[in-house]
């Protein structure tokens, strides 16, 4: 019984692997990634970590958003959805997330801005 129990478990596992892959492409797109970091199957709660360039993103808490909404109606098993990237500061084992960078901007190797972005052409 605890192979099946392991089983179901290892489905539940890929089926949430399975609806990131398949709803959130953008997310790799983007630079961004998307992982489970703990899934309990007794309670129905899983936690997702979204990382690279999620973090800082400003579109990041739509997506978790969106996560959160769809993954409980698209897989009955899961209860509840917590889902964040490195930037909301709690330490659940993420990198602490890094600053997004924009066109135009270089950083030192010290950390600080080497210029101001691009020059305007006159």
């Amino acid at each position: 019984m605890s192979t099946e129990t392991q089983n179901d478990g290892d489905d539940l596992e890929d089926r949430v692997a399975n609806f990131l892959r398949r709803n959130f492409p953008q997310i790799q797109m983007h630079g961004g990634s998307a992982a489970i970091q703990d899934l309990d199957r007794e309670t129905g709660e899983v936690s997702i970590a979204l990382g690279g360039a999620c973090s800082g993103c400003g579109i990041s808490p739509m997506t978790i958003q969106a996560i959160k909404s769809r993954m409980v109606k698209e897989i009955p098993e899961i209860e509840k959805v917590n889902a964040h990237t490195g930037m909301e500061g709690g330490d659940m084992g993420g990198s602490g997330g890094m600053s997004p960078s924009f066109p135009g901007e270089t950083v030192d190797d010290d950390g600080t801005e080497a210029d101001e972005g691009p020059e305007a052409p006159f």
